[in-house]
């Protein structure tokens, strides 16, 4: 089933359309996808924040009662294993960085080499798919869990 996105704004819609894509290219284990879709989201203004947004949203699912050291580096070892199988290139630090950011644990300034905003869409949909895979979620039902959480914030703001 394809979702349209037409009622988000464009950017967003860019956003969910790359996200949808580069979740289905993991899935397929297709790199040329994957690379076309990680360059969308890594174009795209506000995609760390509805990507992070979708990984804090599937790990309060997957731990009802919250998470502890445990729990993550279980987290982390999942996806890097799952996604080294057909990436190589990918890089624990990264998702690591990505779970910590997601948690609102990360800080940039004590990071010594903090990935790139590149690195960071490139490993992203690794994490959301592999999350996915563990929920038995499909990801436009968390894009929209996203979506509403942010305009939520926003409007509270």
């Amino acid at each position: 089933m394809s979702v349209t996105w037409r009622h988000l704004p464009a950017p967003a819609r860019e956003i969910a359309a790359a996200a949808t894509d580069a979740v289905d290219a993991v899935r397929a284990h297709d790199a040329e996808a994957y690379e076309a879709a990680t360059a969308r989201l890594a174009a795209a203004e506000r995609s760390g924040l509805v990507l992070g947004t979708v990984v804090r949203l599937l790990l309060e699912e997957t731990h009802p009662d919250g998470l502890d050291s445990d729990d993550v580096r279980q987290v982390l070892e999942h996806c890097v294993r799952a996604a080294a199988q057909w990436r190589p290139d990918v890089d624990p630090h990264v998702v690591l960085v990505l779970l910590a950011g997601a948690l609102g644990v990360y800080d940039p300034g004590e990071d010594d080499a903090p990935p790139d905003p590149s690195a960071l869409a490139r490993h992203a949909p690794l994490l959301v798919a592999d999350l996915l895979a563990v929920a038995g979620r499909p990801v436009g039902s968390c894009l929209e869990a996203a979506f509403t959480e942010i305009a939520r914030t926003e409007h509270q703001d």
